[in-house]
């Protein structure tokens, strides 16, 4: 009979399970998942070939075998694909046709962290998912059987769907690629030998220390060795990683940043030039301009809840080719499978870039001007972020204001617009404004305090 197995409180999140390795998070916890995890698999599916993947954290390889042990004691035939970014983990699971993945993976987190990220069938697993899972590796309700655990390498397929959809056939690109020491590293040497034109690589060697930066592509300051390399290579662009290779940053040749919704712009562009009239999704941190780039594009605009599992399920709902986060999460179905992959994401960008005029820099420069605030994160007990939220979206209706609830509140105004939303995966209140002029954006921030003020909080300096 199986022991009973709580989580740590903190550990169990919106989309992935994730924790302080050694402190709220170890090889015990690694083996309840993989027992709960094929459990669910095998009474949800009926089956059983579950892929792992793992990232290059010097925690991963003993989590993997606890995690392995697990799900084979409850009959899982286990498919370990080896190191590798995330994505390859989803491509594994949709090639080899399994019933589930798990990907080891601290993502961007600090290194002494470490997770994992799971998928049933091609979906997501998610939400009230892991909340299940945890109840059942509580209560030690675990199927028992016979599996087994070998290796499929997969790398050299995944790096042939991704070459697959370069298409280079315009004009020679130089392009800087940072895996920032990150799971994506391998990936990206052995994409880019096949790739025409110059590439130049940075920080491809997997290291789970990071001893380059810390590999998050949304920090500017993480970005400064690509843009230095971009400047003195004469780059057409740059492109970067994340620790696990699902999110993207991009600098153009000039070194200046491209966010999450001005490549959304440039991508919904190319795919509404031949499947006009689809819905693309953004989620509510994205500017105003890429929605309304979208429907100036003959597209059909949908702003949608942040987070990649929530923006997964939504784009198969809708049947959309085209979804994306301001964090550089960047979904294809258009031509892929629908789940976020910076890799590809890169592929599809270069080739847009080489069939056309335009530089990465001019494509930017042609987006309507605005001016607006980074996302901003700041702390809140984990108690109190959706009350203060919810004590504002009242305030907002008493007052009549025009505003958007599908996540947190996104208000808009004369000036532009502002966002106020509790983060599903930590103790923190996101806020974010946007508006046409300085002088406007110092309006929308005011306000935003003034609500903050109200319910008890104050807003920093940002």
């Amino acid at each position: 009979m199986a022991n009973c197995h709580r989580f740590h409180h903190s550990v169990l999140r919106e989309y992935d399970v994730r924790g302080i390795v050694g402190e709220t998070l170890g090889t015990e916890d690694a083996r309840a998942l993989g027992r709960a995890f094929a459990t669910i698999v095998g009474r949800e599916l009926g089956g059983n070939r579950i892929c792992v993947g793992w990232d290059g954290r010097l925690s991963s390889p003993d989590l993997v075998s606890a995690l392995v042990e697990g799900l084979v004691a409850s009959g899982a035939e286990v498919l370990r694909i080896g190191l590798g970014p995330t994505p390859m983990l989803y491509y594994a699971v949709h090639a080899l046709s399994a019933d589930g993945g798990i990907m080891v993976t601290g993502s961007h987190n600090p290194t002494d962290q470490n997770g994992f990220k799971m998928m049933i069938g091609k979906k997501g697993f998610f939400g009230n998912s892991i909340v299940v899972l945890g109840k059942l590796a509580e209560c030690a309700d675990f199927a028992s059987g016979h599996g087994s655990a070998s290796d499929v390498k997969v790398i050299e397929d995944y790096v042939d769907r991704l070459a697959a959809d370069a298409n280079y056939a315009g004009r020679p690109l130089s392009i800087a690629w940072d895996a920032g020491n990150g799971a994506a590293g391998e990936v990206m040497s052995r994409l880019t030998a096949r790739l025409p034109g110059r590439h130049i690589l940075l920080n491809e060697n997997i290291d789970g220390t990071f001893p380059a930066y810390h590999p998050d592509p949304t920090v500017v300051e993480n970005l400064e060795q690509l843009i230095a390399s971009v400047r003195t290579n004469g780059c057409d662009m740059g492109v970067a990683f994340d620790g696990d290779g699902d999110r993207i940053g991009v600098v153009d040749e000039h070194g200046r940043v491209l966010w999450g919704d001005q490549l959304m712009v440039i991508f919904a562009a190319d795919v509404l030039s031949r499947r006009p009239g689809e819905t693309i999704i953004a989620d509510v941190k994205a500017s105003q301009v890429l929605f309304e780039e979208i429907a100036r594009l003959g597209g059909k605009p949908l702003m949608w809840r942040t987070g990649h599992s929530l923006i997964k399920s939504k784009m198969a709902e809708t049947r959309s080719p085209l979804a994306g986060e301001m964090s550089g999460h960047i979904f294809f179905a258009d031509g892929y499978f629908g789940f976020d992959d910076a890799l590809y994401a890169s592929v599809r960008l270069q080739s847009i870039l080489a069939r056309g005029d335009d530089s990465l820099g001019a494509l930017r420069d042609r987006l309507p001007s605005v001016v607006n605030t980074p996302e901003l994160r700041f702390s809140c007990e984990e108690s109190q972020k959706f009350d203060i939220v919810a004590d504002v979206r009242t305030r907002l209706e008493a007052d009549g204001a025009d505003f958007s609830d599908v996540d947190g509140v996104r208000v808009n105004a004369p000036d532009g617009w502002w966002l106020l939303r509790a983060s599903n995966t930590e103790a923190v209140l996101v806020a974010r404004c946007e508006a046409f002029s300085d002088e406007g954006l110092a309006h929308l921030k005011s306000d935003l305090g003034n609500h903050l003020r109200k319910s008890g909080m104050e807003l920093p300096t940002f």
